[in-house]
């Protein structure tokens, strides 16, 4: 019979690299994969841009659930960086996507409080997600890149289904007022990673955006829902 040295040895051990450990382990990040993990993922996208608002930056946020089950967050606050950072030689938005425990909430001034974990949570929502899309405006410009399951890339085409090709990079796509900035997310859960059952509840989104709102002075969320019988969920369009 072999000892229990012999059977477990550096061998044995396995490394997981940059966001595979998210997908490997789902659980350890978003507490579950049924309805509760999916809110989390859209807790964490809202939640960074109400920071914003907390820094002072923020004053607008929208939040859309899309027929196709799509959420997309949209904010006027400063944007994720664009700029390329020297240590990882990635720009911000790369690093916040695609890298966990990296953001501007780990010190450096950039936030003096902070409800969502820019940088971890982003990432893992990426890494969660079949296609996330991401536009940034800053210094008179949009930025765009495309993810599928934290892959970098471009889709030739609408939703989680186009052609995919792997790219890295952040786009530039049009210009836009020097006095213009904002981020603007929308994900599609992998449901190769969460329950078929898994689904968005408006009525709690609606809560919890009411809350921010009476949290953060100044503070205005617009919450749509697009999917069919919305009204009947108590979900349709709201203004705080």
């Amino acid at each position: 019979m072999p000892t229990k040295t012999a059977t477990y040895s550096a061998d044995a051990l396995t490394v997981l690299e940059g966001l595979d450990a998210v997908r490997k382990r789902p659980g350890m990040y978003i507490g579950s994969t049924d309805s509760r993990g999916l809110m989390h993922c859209v807790w964490e996208i809202i939640d960074n841009a109400v920071d914003e608002a907390l820094a002072g930056f923020c004053t607008t946020v929208d939040v859309v659930i899309h027929p196709d089950g799509s959420v997309e967050v949209r904010d006027n606050g400063r944007g994720i960086p664009v700029d390329v950072q020297k240590k990882s030689r990635l720009t911000g938005v790369e690093l916040v996507m695609t890298k966990l425990h990296a953001g501007g909430k780990f010190g450096g001034g950039s936030y003096g409080a902070a409800g969502g974990l820019h940088g971890v949570g982003a990432s893992v929502v990426n890494a969660l997600s079949v296609r996330l899309d991401v536009e940034v405006d800053r210094a008179g410009k949009t930025y765009a890149m495309s993810f599928r399951r934290g892959v970098p890339g471009i889709f030739d085409g609408e939703g989680p289904d186009a052609p995919f090709t792997r790219k890295a990079g952040l786009h530039p796509r049009g210009s836009v007022p020097k006095t213009r900035t904002g981020t603007r997310i929308r994900f599609w859960p992998d449901f190769d990673i969460f329950e078929p059952e898994a689904s968005i509840d408006v009525r709690e989104v609606r809560e919890r955006v009411a809350t921010m709102c009476f949290l953060v002075p100044g503070l205005k969320v617009v919450l749509l829902d697009k999917r069919a019988g919305a009204a009947d969920r108590a979900g349709g369009h709201i203004g705080c």
